[in-house]
Order: structure tokens, then C-alpha cells, then sequence
């Protein structure tokens, strides 16, 4: 399967699931608090919805060329106040507008340079950003309103990568482990995942790791809304989801310092 092929599975099935989740909300619902601390249910689907709409019909155009973020908040305000209905039909016609012309593109247009929102990258490079991005946003909505779902899948395989990808920094720059240092992260589901990281000059990810000073082990739920500042580290850490063990120091850490986006 080809990289352009998973990632537009991957958005079908975060932007399904979002879908399914509108759908579903009641009255109440729609004005709760998400996990992101400035918009309630409403707004997160409106911010993502928003991000959709002006990707639509853009393609860059030269490696520094980036979408027009600037009709966002707009977007978003009018979304925002809008009737629940009519935010559910922009959502199914953005989402089945964005997949007509991602499922037209060949594979080598996913390997057009562009800007990304983590610096010069890919256009394929940008949607598997937009799956991470899609993909938090759901459990932005589903986890605070108590909703069932599924958090294992190639989907939230992709949004881990993108985690991955940021362990070195995360390690080196957030959690400031010294030279010599070695961490393991256990991931025991939904997503089973076995996650290293060396700082040897600089934090970087490998492959293997023997004898790591710490490791730190809890589910691939916790560890994203973790690393996406999304829930606070003091009641993962009381409550049990996320523990470690080596290092004392290094452990709890790690433990309260994975965020490294919101």
C-alpha cells in the first residue's frame, strides 16, 4: 500500500468518525467543554472543519507556499455560532469535497514540496498531519463527554508517529535529560508500542535500547493526550495510568514533562 493510499484511508476514517460523533451529540453536548481549554465540542468541530475548507481547491505552489490560514478564524466564528444541523452538513460536504480531490491526486503529487505546519516538508507530509490533527481533535470531543470509540487502528497508528517523530526533542528539549541518559515508553494498548530514546550529544529515537535508565509505561490513550497537553500529568500519575520505574528522578520526569504541543 502507498504511502498517499493510507493516508487517505486514514483521514476517511478520522473524518467518518468525527462524522459519526456530530451525529450523535445531543443538545447539551454540542456546548460542553473539550479537552482543548478554548473551545467546547462545537468550536473543535469547527476548527476542524475550518482547517478542511481552506485546504480545499489550494495546492502549493512552491515550497514555501502555505494554505490561507488567514480565513480561518472567520470561518471558525461562523461555525461556531451556527445551528448543529448546519454545522453537520458543512462537515459531511467538506469532509466528502476534501476526499474527491485527495482520492484524485497520484502518488507522486503527495511528494510535492510545501510548507507544513512543522516547516518545509511534503503534501503527503502535510495530510499525515492532518490525520494526527483529526485524529486528537475526536478524542477532544469523545473523552471528556464519556463517549465510546475506538483509539487503536492505522489511524491512531499515524498519530503516534507523529509523537514518535518529536520523542528526540521531547526527551532533549522538555524533560532535559542529561548526556548518558535512556528512557523506554511501554505502550500497553490500545496501541502496543515500544518507544526509545538515547541522549547521547542529543536525544534521538533507536530502534532498540538495552538496559534504559527509566522506563515509563502506560496506555497510547494517555501518552497522546499527554503529549498533546491535553490532560493534566498529576491525575495520570495519581490515578495510576501512567507509571515508571529505574531512575526515580528521570521517571517522574518524563512523566510530567511529555507535553510537547496543544
Amino acid at each position: 500500500m502507498s504511502t498517499r493510499t493510507q493516508i487517505i484511508e486514514n483521514l476517511d476514517g478520522c473524518f467518518g468518525s468525527l462524522g459519526e460523533v456530530a451525529t450523535k451529540l445531543t443538545d447539551d453536548q454540542w456546548s460542553s467543554p473539550s479537552l482543548c481549554p478554548e473551545w467546547n465540542v462545537q468550536g473543535v468541530l469547527a476548527h476542524v472543519i475550518a482547517i478542511e475548507e481552506i485546504l480545499s481547491g489550494w495546492w502549493p505552489d512552491a515550497l514555501t507556499d502555505a494554505p490561507p490560514f488567514a480565513s480561518v478564524p472567520p470561518i471558525h466564528a461562523e461555525l461556531s455560532a451556527a445551528p448543529p444541523s448546519t454545522l453537520i452538513d458543512r462537515l459531511h460536504a467538506t469532509f466528502d469535497r476534501r476526499h474527491s480531490e485527495l482520492d484524485a491526486l497520484d502518488d507522486a503529487a503527495f511528494t510535492t514540496p510545501c510548507a507544513t505546519p512543522v516547516g518545509p516538508g511534503t503534501y503527503g507530509r502535510f495530510m499525515g498531519i492532518r490525520v494526527f490533527d483529526c485524529w486528537v481533535h475526536e478524542r477532544d470531543i469523545r473523552v471528556p463527554l464519556g463517549l465510546p470509540g475506538d483509539d487503536s487502528g492505522p489511524a491512531a497508528e499515524m498519530a503516534l508517529d507523529e509523537v514518535r517523530g518529536s520523542l528526540g526533542y521531547i526527551v532533549g528539549k522538555r524533560m532535559g535529560f542529561p548526556d548518558g541518559a535512556s528512557i523506554a515508553f511501554e505502550l500497553t494498548g490500545p496501541v502496543q508500542r515500544r518507544l526509545f530514546v538515547k541522549v547521547d550529544g542529543r536525544a534521538t529515537v533507536v530502534d532498540e535500547l538495552a538496559n534504559p535508565k527509566v522506563t515509563v509505561t502506560t496506555d497510547s490513550l494517555t501518552f497522546m493526550l499527554l503529549a498533546c497537553g491535553r490532560i493534566d500529568p498529576e491525575g495520570a500519575i495519581s490515578d495510576g495510568r501512567i507509571t515508571w520505574s529505574g531512575d526515580e528522578t528521570l521517571g517522574a520526569r518524563a512523566a510530567r514533562n511529555l507535553r510537547f504541543t496543544m
